[in-house]
């Protein structure tokens, strides 16, 4: 029995180092950074915005009059030179239905076309970046407008309750018309007050007489 614990105990021992021994691998594994692996063939570095430029620039010149000139040329002269020159001087003879310049517009057309298609692609990003700021702008410049005109109105609300100049000379000459009558009834006043201080007073002896009789 005793026996049997022993081995028991030993067990949970020898499974409680290796789980241990297990973490701490883990853990060492996850603090150790990888190292990078190098590749088996050097691939070059390319700048995209540069190749984008150039690519532009390729593109833009072959929609040039310029280009279609010079290649309708190059390809005349080839013709002819490989047609009625010496057989000996020949490099593209006709009898080989031109081979050469085939292979040579061939790949000048499968490289243009991934060319122009990498620059349509750099303008449709320009094209929606300027769109997106012009939407920016239009925004702004509507929400600009929305205050403007809720300005605007408030302001015409506003000039309701202002006197307007014609009123105020309206208010004015109805104030000065009434205070002119206040001074005439005024003065009216007076010129009776003095009147009757002028006016002759009765005599108190002709008063008692005529009370007599």
């Amino acid at each position: 029995m005793a026996d049997d614990t022993r081995g028991t105990r030993v067990q949970r021992v020898a499974s409680n180092r290796r789980v241990a021994q297990a973490v701490e691998r883990r853990r060492t594994g996850l603090d150790t950074p990888l190292e990078a692996r190098r590749p088996v063939l050097p691939t070059p570095q390319l700048d995209s915005e540069t190749f984008g430029r150039w690519s532009e620039r390729f593109a833009r010149f072959m929609g040039t009059a310029s280009f279609l000139v010079g290649m309708t040329v190059f390809v005349l002269i080839w013709l002819l030179w490989n047609t009625f020159a010496p057989l000996h001087l020949q490099f593209d003879p006709r009898s080989l239905n031109y081979t050469l310049l085939t292979l040579i517009l061939s790949l000048q057309a499968s490289y243009a076309a991934p060319l122009i298609l990498l620059a349509q692609n750099r303008q449709d990003d320009r094209d929606r970046v300027s769109f997106e700021q012009d939407r920016q702008r239009a925004e702004r410049a509507l929400a600009d407008t929305e205050y403007l005109a809720r300005e605007v109105a408030a302001l015409r609300i506003a000039l309701r309750d202002v006197a307007t100049r014609d009123f105020v000379r309206s208010e004015l000459r109805d104030a000065v018309e009434g205070i002119v009558e206040d001074l005439a009834a005024e003065l009216g006043d007076r010129k009776r007050d003095k009147k009757r201080e002028r006016a002759p007073r009765p005599r108190v002896d002709e008063t008692l007489a005529g009370e007599r009789d």
